[in-house]
């Protein structure tokens, strides 16, 4: 049984979706606040957290920048942000922060079970394609071990962001829009005027390129959309 971790500070909210997910096969453990959360990130397996923006010792922004600081595994686990408001700014942040995706208040509980469901899918063994290293100059995507380096150096991404860069390797050299890449990634179409692709994007090129503001592998078609570069290096 997969594990969640919900930091909620409304216990109402959390019952209700640990009642919900619960029903659909999964283990929900609560906790009310920032610190009890991350405690309990610490001392169980945790497949996937559901933070809240707003938490009453910590801001949830900070709390998922302290996820991201953790080592190994843990800081690599898939985080679902949730806003108190639709605030295309608080979802912004919160990608630039490191989370996999948001979910504005108040919510679907059918809404956040397909997202998780789709989060997990990515992250799960059954998301790899091809089960191979794809090589690109000094660029390496294992997909079997879910790991990115440069060099021989690993680059933090999160779930969702390796999940966009194979979804752009395997089809180097063609140019995708953003609602393509999307549905590649997610098998759903984007929002027509969802720019969190952008986002994620920034973070992909501050880790795998050498100069991020003048990116050689992920290219910008104006206009368009994006292509990964087949030749370079």
């Amino acid at each position: 049984m997969q594990q969640l971790l919900m930091i909620e500070d409304d216990a109402r909210l959390a019952g209700m979706v640990s009642d919900y997910l619960g029903a659909s096969g999964y283990q929900v453990s609560h906790a009310p606040d920032a610190q009890s959360g991350l405690a309990k990130l610490q001392s169980a397996a945790v497949d996937l957290v559901i933070l809240d923006l707003m938490l009453p010792d910590m801001d949830g922004l900070q709390v998922c920048q302290r996820i991201r600081a953790l080592p190994g595994a843990l800081g690599q686990v898939p985080v679902l942000m949730l806003t108190a408001k639709g605030d295309p700014m608080d979802r912004i942040i919160g990608l630039e922060m490191g989370a996999d995706d948001y979910l504005p208040k108040p919510f679907e509980p059918r809404e956040l079970l397909a997202r998780i469901k789709a989060i997990l899918r990515r992250k799960g063994p059954e998301a790899l394609t091809g089960g191979h290293v794809m090589q690109f100059g000094a660029l390496e995507i294992d997909r079997d071990a879910r790991r990115v380096s440069v060099k021989g150096q690993v680059c933090e991404l999160t779930s969702y962001q390796f999940d966009l860069l194979v979804a752009l390797a395997e089809r180097a050299g063609r140019v995708l829009t953003r609602d393509q890449i999307m549905e590649a990634v997610r098998g759903r179409e984007l929002e027509a005027f969802d720019r969190s692709i952008d986002v994620h994007m920034g973070r992909i090129r501050a880790a795998i390129e050498a100069d991020a503001k003048s990116p050689q592998r992920i290219l910008t078609v104006r206009g368009v959309g994006y292509v990964f570069a087949r030749q370079q290096d």
